[in-house]
């Protein structure tokens, strides 16, 4: 995610800081500080510091039961409205995916019960409701923010953990698309609700929550879509076929000619065998004309991942390589290991675009026979 900085890494996961995060310890800080001197500044800062830590903790529940399934997670983020854990996907199987939803409440819930019975910190009503308040003890606050987590994520507004509950539990009933849409839609009319909730109060934090569930839950509907349509076809199908190429002893130059001459913003860089080297952007391409000039060898400016599929695989099972690997494009081979044909973040735009169209694609993965691919929700 742009504008975050790395700070640690803990069992293979980066844990990252949001620059806004920063800025929201920054304002509570000085809040405090007007309010009641330096000793309430780092009060402030300590507790909220300390709630985030419950955060990353709690998307280290996500992580930890998303690993024992054999997923890995990318990078845990802290954004001042919480935490994101960008898993590599979640787990098809319904039962698989309740269990990573709620691994992340489970820890505050232990985070909640260690700080109740070990530490014999009450919370009642008025911990709960006066959150903020320094005249309430540290650590009762602490409790209390750990309950409202469980309560406010257990809430079934898709993408939130209450959300994929609701779309595991519907998954059960029926096809994970049409179970995505349902939990999506749900997740949307309860954005408009903390919107509207937010705008009444006066609380921006509860309006910047709305506006994320509403697009990440219009996000994830798309994603889902365009999944189930790649499991329908295959990387054939999608494929541009239509291209030029670089050689591998060619210059940025060359390259830079030929982004005038064709519509390509990506050129595969095939070597007299024909098989793929590695791909030039068009970004690497500017970078390297203002950075080493234009006799930069294309080898050595394009910087990407190089990430192959062979011709035949279900679409879907290829972009999930392609999402592991935090490649942006990928070549399409033959049976000789040649490239055939390409697939980028364009070609799946254009994918999503047709689903939406309601586009009747022969299934190349079943019988033969044609089917009609499922609509894929407007991103």
């Amino acid at each position: 995610m742009s504008w975050s900085i790395t700070v640690g890494r803990v069992a293979g996961t980066d844990v990252r800081i949001h620059l806004t995060f920063l800025l929201l310890l920054l304002w509570i800080g000085v809040a405090h500080y007007v309010d009641g001197g330096a000793a309430a500044a780092v009060e402030g800062v300590a507790f909220i510091s300390a709630v985030f830590l419950c955060v990353v903790l709690h998307e280290f529940g996500h992580a930890m039961a998303a690993r024992h399934y054999g997923i890995g997670t990318r990078d845990i983020t802290l954004l001042p409205i919480g935490g994101l854990a960008r898993l590599e996907r979640f787990p098809d199987k319904p039962g698989q995916e309740i269990v990573v939803a709620l691994a992340g409440p489970a820890v505050n819930v232990v985070i909640a019960l260690i700080l109740i019975l070990i530490f014999g910190m009450p919370v009642d009503v008025t911990a709960l409701s006066e959150v903020e308040s320094p005249q309430i003890g540290f650590f009762e606050r602490l409790a209390a923010v750990n309950i409202f987590l469980v309560v406010f994520n257990m809430i079934p507004a898709f993408p939130m953990d209450g959300g994929r509950v609701l779309r595991a539990a519907l998954s059960y009933r029926m096809d994970r698309f049409r179970a995505t849409e349902v939990a999506a839609s749900i997740g949307q009319a309860l954005a408009f609700l903390f919107g509207f909730l937010g705008l009444m109060s006066g609380n921006a934090i509860l309006v910047f929550i709305a506006i994320f569930v509403y697009l990440a839950a219009t996000a994830e509907a798309a994603s889902e879509g365009l999944m189930a349509l790649g499991r329908r076809i295959r990387v054939d199908d999608a494929m541009i076929r239509a291209f030029e190429t670089l050689r591998p002893d060619q210059s940025v130059d060359d390259a830079a000619d030929a982004l005038i001459r064709t519509t390509q913003s990506e050129f595969p860089i095939v070597d007299g065998d024909g098989r793929l080297r590695a791909f030039l952007l068009r970004s690497e391409m500017i970078h390297a004309l203002k950075a080493s000039g234009p006799r930069t060898p294309v080898l050595q400016a394009a910087t990407g991942k190089t990430l192959t599929i062979r011709a035949g695989t279900r679409l879907d099972r290829a972009l999930n390589q392609m999402q592991q690997s935090g490649a942006t494009v990928f070549g399409v081979t033959d049976q000789q290991d040649k490239l055939i044909g390409y697939i980028s973040q364009e070609n799946i735009g254009e994918l999503m675009m047709l689903g939406e169209a309601n586009w009747h694609k022969r299934d190349s993965v079943g019988s033969g026979e044609n089917r009609t691919v499922p609509r894929v929700p407007p991103a």
